[in-house]
């Protein structure tokens, strides 16, 4: 028999609310009394009131649980996206929707874009962008409060768009829900509960998604705040590491600036400039003078381009401060507008700014040492030349004085010593020029513990050894290449003691003047390699010049005076005739003229010398009597 417990039973097993119809249905078939059957009326609607009573507790307990399980995501927050992925799952499982999503505010642009989505099918619902005030999404994004619709294609409420509509559509949507995510009085974005089919939102659904979108709101505005400070953090390290690099580098400068200042004041070298820089630096480093030669090196370095060298000195000049060019960092060293050279560094990394102040400051101490020790240079040269001037001048001072002179300078003047005399083609420029030359003959000859001085328009040069031809070849070679011009140098010697030097130099001086009239310029050799010449030279000078006049007008006079005279080149013809070994054709060919002519002229020097100027006596003497002419007139 039908009875109130039953309805007790079906609550008891969570039965479903038409099974609470099967007591009435039974009592009516039994035939029980109407007051019986209002009874158990009464019962059933007391039942189905505890069963919606019963079915809110728990949809309420697993909204709470939601929520907490939510707010432990965010004590937890480690990942944003994971965070706001759990929301809008909840979302859509607690409210039991078909699909649920997020969108966020770009300020940026003005709109919303879709951040999160959960359900979704569509890939062109997923990309909605939608403008403030448009849809419904765009309007609760605009105003800050919740909307919903049971019918959205239907609701004429909302500002549709044909974007908006198509993705709608293609998603299938039909009732949406939208509450906004606010941080205080401020929106950032939307969060929905959306269903495929007509659907009305109770309102407790409307406040259960409001909760899920605050703490939304609060884990986005969790995940900004942890992002600025691991930012500010981030920022803090660097400029810690800044801090500790610049603070590093300064005391680097510091420690630098003191070691070559003690450099310079305890008359260092670039040598210990170098060592100091790659020492505080590290890599290797290379210095170069203003001419490219190499003056020190620290570490392995391959010498760059010439090109690069002087475009990177160029630029280092301009900007007052180093250059980089590839791996190498460029220093020029330089003394107001003059070029002393140049530092190359090869860092092992990448140098900092006070790393580059420690390579420009090298530089510049590089400056001071080179024109200290050319100010040195100077004037140990100028008292050496004058020693030397001494020397060679006529009449010869007191030589006691002059061997204690020669001593103080390391010079011992009772040694043999050659003396070389280099031609004005060496010092024909003027100017710094003119000044490299006399510089560099003044080291060449103190290195080897000799003198050197600039005397009547020559560079002297007197060296130890007793090599005089020599002497001059490396002379004239090593100062060719300094010039870059053919340099001539006559050396004369040995000789030992103060009082032979002057006749030894003004030997090496007509040397000098006998390799130009030989057409030997650029060339290097001794009076003693000049063969007969060297004789002669001898005899000029002791006395015989009056003597070498007579014979060069005795033998070849006429043809000389006969040349001056009619402006002819009897004397050339000669020459040439001689020095092709008495072959008409060639001596023709080597003057540009016909043989014939050739003829004439020899015709004419037999008139004017007789005609046995060709009998191997008479020949000799007249082939002597030319080189002497050519000697004594070299621009004839």
């Amino acid at each position: 028999m039908s009875s109130p417990v039953e309805f007790l039973e079906l609550l008891a097993r969570e039965a479903a609310a038409v099974e609470f119809e099967g007591p009435l249905v039974a009592a009516r078939s039994a035939g029980l009394p109407a007051e019986r059957l209002a009874e158990l009326e009464q019962a059933k609607t007391v039942a189905l009131r505890v069963r919606a009573l019963l079915e809110r507790r728990r949809r309420r307990e697993s909204e709470l649980s939601g929520l907490y399980d939510t707010v432990s995501d965010l004590a937890g927050l480690r990942d944003l996206d994971e965070v706001l992925r759990a929301i809008v799952h909840r979302a859509r499982h607690l409210l039991g929707a078909d699909v649920a999503y997020m969108t966020l505010d770009d300020a940026e642009r003005g709109d919303t874009y879709m951040r999160v989505t959960d359900g979704s099918v569509s890939a062109r619902f997923q990309r909605l962008r939608l403008p403030m005030g448009a849809g419904l999404g765009g309007l609760v994004a605009q105003s800050g409060a919740p909307y919903v619709t049971a019918n959205y294609p239907e609701d004429e409420r909302f500002h549709h768009t044909r974007e908006i509509d198509a993705g709608v559509g293609e998603e299938g949507l039909v009732a949406i829900l939208g509450v906004p995510l606010r941080l205080g009085s401020t929106s950032i974005g939307v969060l929905y509960a959306a269903n495929r089919s007509a659907r009305p939102f109770a309102r407790e659904e409307v406040a259960l998604l409001l909760s899920l979108a605050a703490h939304a709101a609060v884990a986005i505005d969790t995940a900004r705040l942890l992002a600025e400070t691991r930012s500010a953090l981030e920022e803090l390290s660097s400029a810690n590491t800044t801090i500790r690099a610049h603070s590093s580098s300064v005391e680097r400068a510091a420690a630098a600036h003191d070691r070559m200042t003690a450099l310079v004041l305890r008359g260092g070298g670039v040598e210990d400039v170098a060592a100091a820089v790659t020492d505080v630096l590290g890599g290797a480093l290379l210095a170069l003078d203003a001419e490219g030669r190499r003056l020190a090196q620290v570490g392995e370095i391959d010498e760059p381009d010439r090109a690069e060298i002087v475009e990177a000195v160029a630029a280092s000049r301009t900007e007052g401060r180093s250059v980089r060019r590839g791996r190498l960092w460029y220093a020029a060293v330089v003394a107001g507008a003059e070029n002393l050279g140049v530092l190359v560094l090869r860092p092992e990394g990448e140098p900092a700014d006070a790393d580059q102040r420690i390579l420009e400051r090298a530089a510049l101490v590089t400056a001071l040492l080179l024109l200290f020790r050319r100010t040195v240079a100077e004037a140990e040269g100028r008292v050496r030349g004058e020693l030397l001037d001494d020397l060679i001048a006529r009449p010869l001072r007191d030589t006691d004085a002059l061997r204690s002179r020669a001593r103080r300078l390391g010079v011992d003047l009772d040694a043999p010593h050659v003396l070389v005399a280099v031609g004005d083609d060496a010092i024909a420029a003027t100017g710094s020029a003119r000044q490299r030359v006399l510089s560099w003959a003044t080291t060449y000859a103190s290195t080897r513990g000799g003198l050197a001085a600039a005397r009547d328009g020559r560079v002297a040069l007197m060296l130890p050894g007793q090599d005089a031809g020599g002497s001059a070849r490396a002379v004239a070679r090593d100062l060719s290449r300094i010039t870059g011009r053919p340099v001539t140098a006559g050396a004369s010697g040995p000789s030992t003691g103060p009082a032979s030097l002057a006749a030894a130099f003004r030997e090496a001086d007509r040397c000098l003047t006998a390799l130009g009239a030989l057409g030997r310029a650029g060339q290097g050799a001794s009076s003693a390699e000049l063969g007969f010449v060297g004789l002669l030279l001898g005899a000029v000078d002791d006395g015989g010049d009056a003597d070498v006049s007579r014979f060069l007008t005795a033998t070849i006079g006429p043809v000389i005076e006969y040349d001056a005279r009619r402006g002819t080149a009897l004397v050339r013809t000669l020459e040439a005739y001689f020095g092709v070994g008495g072959s008409l054709a060639r001596a023709a060919e080597q003057l540009h003229v016909h043989v014939n002519t050739v003829t004439q002229r020899l015709e004419r020097v037999g008139q004017l010398l007789g005609a046995d100027w060709q009998r191997p006596d008479r020949a000799l003497e007249v082939q002597l009597a030319l080189r002497l002419h050519r000697l004594r007139t070299p621009a004839g």
